[in-house]
């Protein structure tokens, strides 16, 4: 019996033959719900239990063990006496629902938005009407109150109303205007602060003949957005209202431009096919360029650029042809930003190939080859303390200069930019290379490297406290990303935006952490393993943190002694919740995905659970932070567990590592974690130190 479950309205499960499962009591239902948001994966019974409870009785967990009984009785009515459960099963220390990814809406409508992009406007159109179909209300609609499910509610919130959105825009490609605007009119008025929804409706109104119409929703758009929000439309909405004024071309609806695309494209992959026999080397080569494009999608795009690109260079290697192995290499100059690897033995495959190219060329062979060879290790080392790359960097740098090669130069200061992080402080050296990408780019029309300078100098400005310049570079990524389909780009942009709501805005935790959440729920299918494991976890500790009383954390300038800080960094996260697994769980395999910042989480998690013993053991074996843009904040981590248990060792170790950024802000170099001054944490470090050494 294949059992299906409803999560877009209340819960719900039903049987092969579509009857209803009746799932008992409100408890069961929440154990359902729970093990439905982990996603296949294990939640330990302690953390059912915490979840079900704001104070678990004496009997939680017996009592969770009784319903997941029930449940699986429920789910599994044919289930022999004693027979292993196949659906609700037990696997170390709880439990985990391993139901199909096709057996919940809410996974199913996950994937039909997502396919719903690559189709023309009349299948996206049926698409995605199908998959708005199966809400039945809010989603988990009966657990509104419940601290673990607000990420994913919101999460799923914001993917139905993009939906909506998506729909109305199907329509207007296929000229459906009218139809689209009743829609439309009632979405803006539940959602007024989405100015994506009054574009496609201002529109709607212009297509369908109704201009005077049109410009009035501008107008209400701009009144409300400075009514609620306290700010004026975005360069898109003041755009279009310039466009109806003056009857812009670009208005009218034309021919569906998706399907003219889509016909475009099937017919050069054709011709290409045809032209190009199987086998020839040029596909190689033309593959990767297909593959830098598909990179900077985004999403399953840039997993799969990057399988493919491996296999494209193994298959130039096996040609045993060196430069065109080092032109397959070379050509796949997709910036990067993250300085932690997504996938660091793919990277290192790369970075091997391209050492293997280099030392076997030819010496005919044109430097601009070789260059694109080194930046290509400088770029695919980051994160790592090897001095080739920050050599490669170097080298590349030279060549490109000596060239006079923009595009090149842009990649080379990419690897220059990714080998900055050998020490602490060094914002302003990064905001130089930044400045230089914009200006270079703009010049030449790299935008994508464009793009990439204005998030450099958008961590930089935001590592130097400059909020203001940091908005500026944030707001012209966003254009670009408009502009020319950039998706990424909105990922770091929307982290940013959290991080300046608490760090320049002073927002209320509750405020800060709601924006924190927001931005985490786009990490999910953005195609970067590398920022999406650990960080939510990280950036709601760091805030967390940031929010409690000066001085009294270890990261002020106070002079409270080692018990004192415990006592308050106790008092600070024992009550942090929703699915971050801070808290007395961690030591029993709480689900937390602290990824590679677990070092550094763990003291702080130990002794908020008042086992400073254990703290005092994990911190000792706490390691250097691996260069990047969260050395920084993971320093102050550890600075702050060691004042915490009066660790010497790891304090001064903590300062030399942190003194020369003393003019910075300890999380803002990424543009991502909740930041605070690192002068602060210098003078809580130097307290301790020069106070009595601890017993």
């Amino acid at each position: 019996m294949e059992v299906a479950f409803g999560v877009l309205g209340p819960v719900s499960a039903w049987d092969g033959a579509g009857d209803t499962i009746v799932l008992k009591g409100p408890r069961h239902r929440a154990v359902l719900a729970r093990l439905l948001v982990a996603r296949r994966r294990v939640v330990p019974v302690t953390r059912l239990a915490e979840d079900l409870w704001e104070d678990p009785p004496p009997g939680a967990v017996g009592a969770v063990r009784t319903f997941v009984a029930a449940l699986r009785r429920a789910l599994e009515p044919e289930r022999p006496p004693r027979a292993p459960a196949r659906l609700l099963v037990t696997e170390g220390p709880g439990y985990a629902l391993r139901a199909e990814p096709g057996a919940v809406d809410a996974w199913r409508f996950e994937q039909a938005v997502a396919d719903a992009a690559a189709l023309p406007p009349g299948r996206e159109l049926a698409r995605l009407t199908e998959a708005l179909g199966w809400w039945r209300g809010p989603a988990y609609a009966e657990f509104t109150a419940e601290e673990w499910i607000r990420a994913e509610r919101s999460r799923l919130a914001e993917l139905r109303l993009h939906a909506v959105e998506r729909l109305a825009g199907a329509r207007l490609a296929l000229g459906r205007a009218a139809e689209a605007v009743a829609d439309l009119d009632a979405h803006v008025a539940g959602h007024p602060w989405r100015e994506d929804a009054w574009r496609l409706l201002a529109l709607a109104l212009y297509r369908a003949g109704r201009q005077g119409d049109a410009l009035a929703v501008l107008r209400r758009a701009r009144a409300l957005l400075a009514e609620q929000l306290g700010v004026d439309p975005g360069p898109v909405l003041r755009r279009l209202e310039a466009d109806i004024l003056r009857h812009a071309p670009g208005l009218d609806p034309g021919p569906a431009p998706a399907e003219s695309a889509a016909r475009v494209w099937a017919q050069s992959a054709a011709a290409y096919d045809r032209a190009v026999p199987y086998g020839a080397r040029a596909r190689l080569e033309s593959a990767v360029d297909l593959l830098r494009t598909l990179a900077v999608t985004g999403g399953g795009g840039l997993q799969d650029a990057r399988r493919h690109r491996v296999a494209a260079v193994a298959a130039a290697e096996e040609l045993g042809d060196p430069e065109l192995t080092a032109r397959v290499i070379g050509a796949y100059d997709v910036p990067a930003i993250w300085t932690r690897l997504d996938d660091p033995p793919q990277a290192a495959r790369i970075v091997a190939a391209a050492e293997r190219a280099l030392a076997a060329l030819p010496s005919r062979t044109p430097e601009a080859v070789r260059a694109r060879l080194l930046a290509t290790i400088a770029v695919e080392s980051r994160g790592t303390r090897a001095a080739r790359g920050a050599e490669a960097a170097r080298e590349a740098e030279r060549i490109a200069r000596r060239l006079d090669d923009p595009a090149l130069l842009a990649f080379a200061l990419n690897g220059v930019f990714m080998q900055s992080f050998h020490r602490t402080g060094l914002a302003p050296r990064r905001d130089a290379v930044g400045a230089e990408l914009v200006d270079l780019s703009a010049r030449h029309g790299l935008v994508v490297f464009e793009a990439l300078g204005h998030l450099v100098r958008l961590q930089a400005r935001s590592a130097l406290a400059d909020f203001a310049g940091a908005d500026a570079h944030a707001a012209a990524a966003d254009r670009l990303a408009e502009r020319h389909e950039l998706p990424l780009l909105g990922v770091f942009t929307r982290w940013y935006r959290a991080l300046r709501l608490d760090a320049a805005q002073g927002a209320p935790y509750g405020e800060a952490e709601a924006a924190y959440r927001e931005a985490a729920a786009h990490l999910d299918g953005a195609g970067m393993p590398g920022l999406e494991h650990g960080l939510p976890a990280l950036a709601l500790l760091c805030l967390r943190l940031r929010h409690a009383p000066p001085g009294r954390t270890g990261g002020g300038a106070g002079r409270g002694s080692g018990p004192a800080v415990r006592s308050a960094l106790r008092d600070t996260l024992r009550d942090t919740r929703g699915g971050t697994g801070w808290g007395t769980g961690w030591g029993t395999g709480a689900d937390a995905d602290w990824g590679p910042y677990e070092p550094w989480a763990r003291p702080l998690v130990l002794l908020a659970g008042g086992r400073a013993a254990e703290a005092a053991t994990a911190l000792r074996a706490v390691p250097d932070p691996a260069p990047g843009l969260l050395a920084e904040a993971l320093w102050c981590l550890a600075a702050r567990a060691a004042v915490a248990v009066g660790d010497r060792r790891v304090m001064a170790r903590a300062r030399a590592a942190l003194a020369p950024e003393a003019a910075e802000l300890d999380g803002a170099g990424s543009a991502l974690l909740p930041a605070g001054p690192v002068s602060a944490h210098l003078a809580a470090l130097d307290a301790a130190l020069a106070g009595p050494e601890g017993p």
